[in-house]
């Protein structure tokens, strides 16, 4: 199985590069830009580039300014161009995208920033400012023959969904219990200064803790375990990717299957727990409580 995201709106296939094309709607509270393509092997640079029409001159201004370089010291600098005039360049060296290979950037419009993803990698906070809040990934779980991205380039909106904060600790019933094929959607923003937060699975009745996700900042360590008869079992630790960051906006999509949870990240499959507690359908309460602020939760 491959994580994909669904939903998507206003999809464009293969356009011609340069692309330039009008967003359907204005950037708004959820906003989320998904670019798939391919890097050729001869290629210098590329951008992204989020603007305010599209003017040469004068040159439109731009919003946000994504740009992944290849020469000598690789790096994406990332930039607003204002009245023709370029602002401070931001740099990132931790450098993901590679000669001859796919990529899939996801950039998520908060209300101070934007924040850019490439599947399987970590954020990149990027502080330009966008007159936008909140963004709601919409993600599933669906089955596929072919994982590989294709050599072609997509742009993708997704309409936003709206999100309530909620006070901590979050204590709630599950709308109907555990199963196969049900899904807990959980949307936050991790504190500035946090150490870890935690989100718990539990069976009501027995107070057994089905499922405990407890990503550790201060430590990049995301502990899974299960609390059951009264005693912890062994932490399951192993991870390609921490993926959490102080400040960072994130959608985690908890997905029970039929011998295991699958946890996702921001669109990114994370980690699978195989089911200790196999009473599923006693699993009834969700509980979240930690550093981060949350916003939503969702299940279905």
């Amino acid at each position: 199985t491959m994580l994909s995201l669904n939903n998507l709106q206003n999809v464009i296939y293969n356009p011609m590069i340069p692309y330039v094309g009008t967003i359907p709607e204005q950037l708004e509270p959820g906003t989320l830009i998904v670019i798939r393509g391919h890097v050729p092997f001869d290629v210098d640079r590329f951008q992204v580039d989020l603007q305010c029409g599209s003017s040469v001159k004068p040159r439109a201004d731009v919003a946000f300014h994504f740009n992944p370089r290849f020469k000598r010291t690789s790096c994406i600098v990332c930039n607003t161009l204002m009245n023709e005039k370029w602002g401070w360049e931001e740099i990132t060296y931790d450098m993901p995208f590679n000669r001859e290979k796919s990529f899939e950037i996801v950039i998520m419009v908060l209300k101070e920033k934007f924040q850019v993803q490439k599947s399987g990698t970590p954020q990149f906070p990027s502080n330009r400012e966008g007159d936008i809040s909140k963004v709601v990934p919409r993600t599933a779980y669906t089955k596929s023959k072919d994982s590989t991205v294709n050599h072609t380039l997509t742009c993708t909106k997704i309409l936003p969904t709206s999100y309530l904060s909620k006070s901590l600790p979050f204590v709630a019933r599950l709308n109907s219990s555990m199963g196969p094929g049900r899904t807990v959607v959980i949307k936050g923003e991790v504190n500035t200064g946090a150490k870890g937060f935690n989100v718990d699975l539990i069976a009501g009745k027995s107070k057994d803790i089905a499922l405990h996700l407890n990503p550790r900042l201060n430590m990049k360590a995301f502990v899974r375990n299960s609390f059951l008869q009264e005693s912890w079992g062994e932490e399951e630790r192993n991870i390609t990717c921490f993926p959490f960051s102080p400040g960072m906006y994130f959608e985690m999509i908890i997905y029970c299957d039929v011998r295991e949870f699958k946890v996702a990240i921001n669109g990114v499959h994370s980690l699978e727990y195989k089911h200790r507690f196999k009473e599923l359908s006693s699993i009834d309460t969700l509980e979240i409580d930690g550093d981060i602020h949350l916003l939503e939760v969702r299940s279905w």
